[in-house]
């Protein structure tokens, strides 16, 4: 198994270095999304004194020449703070800083989706609108290989590894473990994990979470997620399909709810919101994968448990359609539904306010999809 020569490193000696005093001076890490719109870039600065809130932190810049976001000749970027969590590698008063890129003329980058995201929620912010994202993802060695697999060949079929015990069934569950812990310590709202149906897949849980929290709270669990994996010299993939064949992909179910439908006859309401999104289901299927569908497509085959990318369907815990009600919310005709369509490297951002534009602003209208042609 190929892992990356950097987890070979005597991390004992690293230890002794951070347990130095700091000087009464605050390390923030800034985090923020690069031009690919999937992945995550961080640098350090050093502050006088222990930021209390967001409001405290500086803004900052950055060369975006070097990050796919702007030429050489007018590279500066700019970062605005915009959510604070401990640090768990650095740990306390040391800060994470997730950040909103700004282009020189402080117009928002193209993949900075957070400020539009966030109109859209204060809009809606009397129906309360909750989110959980089930965030599914592939351990991959440094050559690529799925994480425990022969190096030569596949295991076993799918079968015993949902959810498996055993040094045959799991494989990684070290960094399972310490990214749980991690995100617990920064304030992530991390709701469980688990493993998934396909060897050296799994899955977190983020949420509830209201509103713009969701996306901030999922891309700093990312974040950990890809920088607990690198001290273990392996890789994080959120690659909707990473391995071709008779395997299950990677997804972000999204479960939505309103007040109104977590309230009695909230079922009313659910119902109501599935017969929009029936209506715009290619605007949805855009909305979903940083490539307008093209990444879903891979994905959404109608096996797997998945739906047809072509195709609109809804069922009481049926996970082969587009939206799932879950038994229990049919049998209490109350609380949320879920959104199997996203894909594992989608946007938060961008799905979040795709079912409030849908679901509550009641927006229609919808055009053909890349990935058809």
């Amino acid at each position: 198994m190929s892992t990356s020569p950097s987890a070979q490193l005597d991390k004992t000696i690293k230890k002794i270095y951070l347990e130095l005093p700091q000087a009464d001076k605050v390390q923030a890490m800034y985090i923020w999304i690069d031009g690919t719109g999937e992945g995550l870039r961080a640098k350090t600065r050093t502050l006088d004194s222990e930021p209390k809130s967001v409001e405290d932190l500086p803004e900052w810049n950055y060369d975006g020449s070097s990050t796919y976001q702007s030429e050489g000749s007018n590279s500066d970027m700019f970062l605005k703070p915009v959510a604070m969590f401990r640090d768990p590698f650095r740990k306390d008063p040391n800060k994470l800083v997730f950040c909103e890129v700004l282009k020189y003329n402080r117009i928002k980058a193209e993949t900075n989706l957070r400020q539009t995201c966030k109109q859209i929620m204060d809009m809606v912010k009397d129906e309360e609108p909750w989110f959980g994202m089930e965030q599914e993802y592939t351990l991959l060695g440094m050559d690529g290989h799925p994480f425990g697999w022969p190096s030569n060949g596949f295991p076993g079929p799918q079968g015993p590894y949902y959810c498996g015990v055993g040094a045959d069934k799991v494989y990684g569950r070290d960094i399972v473990e310490a990214h749980y812990r991690a995100c617990l310590y920064a304030g992530v709202k991390i709701a469980g994990t688990n493993a998934e149906v396909m060897p050296s897949q799994w899955e977190f849980q983020v949420g509830p979470l209201e509103g713009i929290e969701m996306g901030d709270h999922l891309w700093v669990a990312r974040f950990l997620l890809h920088r607990v994996a690198e001290d273990f010299g392996i890789v994080c993939s959120f690659d909707p399909k990473p391995i071709t064949g008779n395997w299950n992909g990677a997804g972000c179910h999204t479960n939505f709810s309103t007040k109104p439908m977590r309230e009695e006859g909230g079922l009313k309401h659910i119902e109501e919101a599935i017969e929009r999104l029936s209506k715009r289901h290619e605007y949805h299927i855009r909305s979903y994968d940083p490539k307008g569908g093209s990444d879903n497509a891979r994905r959404l085959t109608g096996f797997h448990e998945t739906s047809n990318i072509h195709e609109f369907s809804a069922g009481v815990a049926n996970r082969g359609a587009s939206i799932r009600i879950p038994r229990l919310v049919g049998q209490e005709k109350k609380g949320y539904f879920e959104d199997r369509r996203p894909s594992a490297n989608c946007d938060p951002y961008a799905v979040t306010e795709a079912l409030i534009r849908t679901c509550l602003l009641n927006e229609t209208g919808d055009e053909s999809l890349d990935y058809k042609n």
